[in-house]
């Protein structure tokens, strides 16, 4: 999986008290969030999680970008104590690309995902402001539109998630209420699974699982299997992990070596002429040729 730095956004406003979703709508994300979480910092260990909140007294930023799941689920419990008010969703997206913008690992594609489950104030005209904004700034932005499923809300997350996209992520899926688990329909979703369940998915999640995938590269269809799929991706990715890990330091270890002889060669080579000119191998005959220095076995005998 890339690199990421994910900010994701709960829905804490009066309608996450709803028991449609098993068991609340707010448990139900608080149970996606964790397998959200897990998802990211297992495909790339290097790939932090933040977490925030979109109603009470406005968004707030529960969780700056950490790898300790502790801390997610510390602040999920703290804002279930908080369920009050309505979503601010543009200020939500716009304090979660603050938040992203100060993150240390540049490097980390930025990346919000926003769970929606009641009805969006904003008009749609200022969303899609919004959207060629968060597009310009490189940063993708994923909706979980499930609770408050009207045809208006559902317009409006269409439109900027049409404005957003821009190749692989910002994907948006809709997940209607059933006796699964929201975490469970979520695992099938390109959310999770990338744009490998993108196609024939149509951005729709769970029952929302959309039309099975004939091109998935694993032979597994998301939708019927949705464990099994995202455990084979997740192997797959540490597999690869690993291999491209090894050919560096191999890499590495070849160079390291490539120097060390260079070095040891350079060591025993014999320049071709000494310091005052004369042939290296001749410093024995010329300390030969010094005053005082006896030759006893070229005196002739003359007795």
């Amino acid at each position: 999986m890339p690199l990421e730095a994910v900010m994701i956004v709960v829905d804490n406003s009066e309608s996450s008290r709803n028991g449609d979703y098993i068991p609340t709508r707010y448990d139900a994300q608080a149970d996606a969030v964790n397998i959200i979480f897990q998802n990211v910092v297992q495909g790339n260990p290097e790939s932090s999680v933040g977490l925030m909140s979109m109603a009470g007294r406005g968004p707030e930023v529960l969780v700056t970008l950490t790898t300790d799941q502790g801390k997610i689920l510390e602040g999920l419990h703290r804002t279930k104590k908080n369920i009050r008010g309505s979503a601010q969703l543009s200020r939500a997206i716009q304090v979660a690309w603050l938040a992203l913008k100060h993150r240390q690992n540049k490097s980390q594609r930025g990346r919000i995902v926003i769970f929606v489950c009641s009805p969006i104030e904003e008009e749609e005209s200022d969303l899609v402001k919004l959207a060629k904004k968060m597009k310009k700034n490189n940063t993708s932005v994923d909706f979980v539109l499930f609770g408050d499923i009207d045809d208006e809300n559902q317009k409006k997350l269409e439109a900027f998630n049409r404005e957003v996209k821009s190749g692989e992520g910002s994907n948006m899926v809709v997940i209607p209420p059933s006796s699964k688990l929201l975490s469970d329909q979520l695992i099938s979703t390109p959310i999770l699974l990338g744009e490998a369940a993108a196609g024939g998915s149509g951005g729709a999640g769970g029952d929302a699982g959309g039309a099975a995938n004939e091109d998935f590269p694993f032979g597994i269809d998301p939708s019927v299997d949705p464990e099994l799929a995202l455990a084979l991706r997740m192997s797959m990715e540490e597999e690869k992990a690993r291999q491209e890990k090894r050919a560096k330091e191999e890499a590495e270890a070849a160079k390291k070596a490539s120097l060390e002889d260079v070095k040891e060669e350079a060591g025993e080579s014999e320049p071709l002429l000494g310091k005052d000119g004369e042939p290296s191998g001749s410093g024995s005959k010329k300390d030969d040729d010094k005053p005082g220095k006896s030759n006893d076995g070229d005196k002739m005998d003359t007795s």
